[in-house]
C-alpha cells in the first residue's frame, strides 16, 4: 500500500512537471500541410493558402467556360457554326490576365525561395547528415575533439520494448527510429547534407520544418531551420533510393536548451542512457507514469 501510494504521488508530481508531448507526423485522410514548427514552414503554409485565392477562381472559371461551350455551342444549338477567327478583346484579356496572375504568384514565391536559400551567418548548431542505403548518420560539428556521431535506423517492432518506445501514437510504425536527432528549441540549425561516396542520391525532408534537400554522393548541400516549439518531428527520405526507400525515416526531437546541453554531455559517453533520460523528461504524462511505476518497484 505504501509503495502504491508513493507511486501515485510520484506520478502526480511527474504529470505536473512533465513537458508537453507533441509528435508531428502524417495523419489518416490528411489533406493539408503539417503544422508549422519553423518560420519558413509558416511562410510555406501562408503561400499555400494565398495561391488558393487564384487557383480556385481560375478552376471554377475554366469549368464554367467548358460547360457554357458544351451547352451553347453544341451542334444541336448551332447547326451553322460561327466563322469568327479573331477577337482582339478576348486575346488581350487571356494574355494580360495570366500575366497578372503569374506576377502576383511570382513575387511572394521568389521572396520565400530567397528566405529558404539564404543561409544564416552564425548558426547556433551545425549538423552533418550523411545518407546511405538505408539509414542516416548524424554528426554534431564542433562538439570537442571527438565529435558526437551516431547512426539512426528504422525502429523494428521487436526492439520497441527495449527502447521504451511501445507507444505507436508517439513512435509510429515505419517512422520511429532508434536514435533521434536531438536539437534545442529556438536555435538556428545549419544542416550539411550528403550521401556516402559509393551510394545513391537520397533526400533529407522534414515537412514540419519546410525543408527538403538532396543528399548527393560526393557533394555537400546545405539547408537550415529554426524550430520554434518542442516536440518530436518525423520526416522521410524523399528521393527514390532503392528497395528499402520506404524504410528510411528521419526523426528530430526538439527540446529546451537545458535538456539539450544535458543530453549532449551524457551522450558523449553513454548514448543509450542519454536517450532514456531524455525520454523520461520529454515524453509527457504517459511516460511520466511509467517512470513513477519503475521508481515504486
Amino acid at each position: 500500500m505504501i509503495k502504491k501510494a508513493y507511486a501515485g504521488m510520484t506520478a502526480m508530481v511527474c504529470l505536473l512537471f512533465a513537458s508537453g508531448s507533441y509528435a508531428d507526423q502524417p495523419l489518416p485522410w490528411q489533406t493539408t500541410l503539417q503544422p508549422a514548427a519553423t518560420p519558413i514552414m509558416r511562410s510555406i503554409r501562408w503561400f499555400e493558402q494565398y495561391t488558393l485565392w487564384f487557383i480556385v477562381p481560375v478552376t471554377l472559371f475554366v469549368l464554367a467556360l467548358l460547360i457554357i461551350v458544351c451547352l451553347r455551342f453544341r451542334a444541336g444549338a448551332n447547326p451553322t457554326p460561327s466563322k469568327t477567327s479573331h477577337n482582339t478583346a478576348i486575346e488581350i484579356a487571356w494574355t494580360v490576365g495570366p500575366v497578372l496572375v503569374l506576377l502576383f504568384l511570382a513575387i511572394p514565391s521568389f521572396n520565400l525561395l530567397t528566405a529558404q536559400l539564404t543561409l544564416p551567418e552564425n548558426p547556433d548548431v551545425t549538423i552533418k547528415a550523411t545518407a546511405t542505403q538505408w539509414q542516416w548518420n548524424y554528426e554534431y560539428e564542433g562538439s570537442g575533439d571527438n565529435p558526437l556521431a551516431f547512426d539512426s535506423f528504422l525502429l523494428k517492432d521487436q526492439d520497441r520494448a527495449a527502447a521504451g518506445k511501445e507507444d505507436k501514437a508517439r513512435y509510429p510504425r515505419l517512422l520511429a527510429v532508434d536514435n533521434e536527432l536531438v536539437l534545442p528549441v529556438n536555435k538556428t540549425v545549419r544542416v550539411l547534407v550528403t550521401a556516402a561516396p559509393t551510394d545513391v542520391i537520397h533526400a533529407f525532408a522534414m515537412p514540419s520544418f519546410g525543408i527538403k534537400i538532396d543528399a548527393v554522393p560526393g557533394r555537400l548541400n546545405e539547408t537550415w531551420f529554426r524550430p520554434e516549439r518542442e516536440g518530436l518531428f518525423y520526416g522521410q527520405c524523399s528521393e527514390l533510393c532503392g528497395k528499402d526507400h520506404a524504410f528510411m525515416p528521419i526523426a528530430i526531437r526538439v527540446v529546451s536548451e537545458d535538456k539539450y546541453k544535458q543530453w549532449m554531455a551524457s551522450a558523449a559517453s553513454d548514448l543509450p542512457g542519454a536517450y532514456k533520460n531524455l525520454m523520461a523528461e520529454t515524453d509527457g504524462p504517459a511516460r511520466a507514469v511509467d517512470v513513477a511505476e519503475n521508481v515504486a518497484q
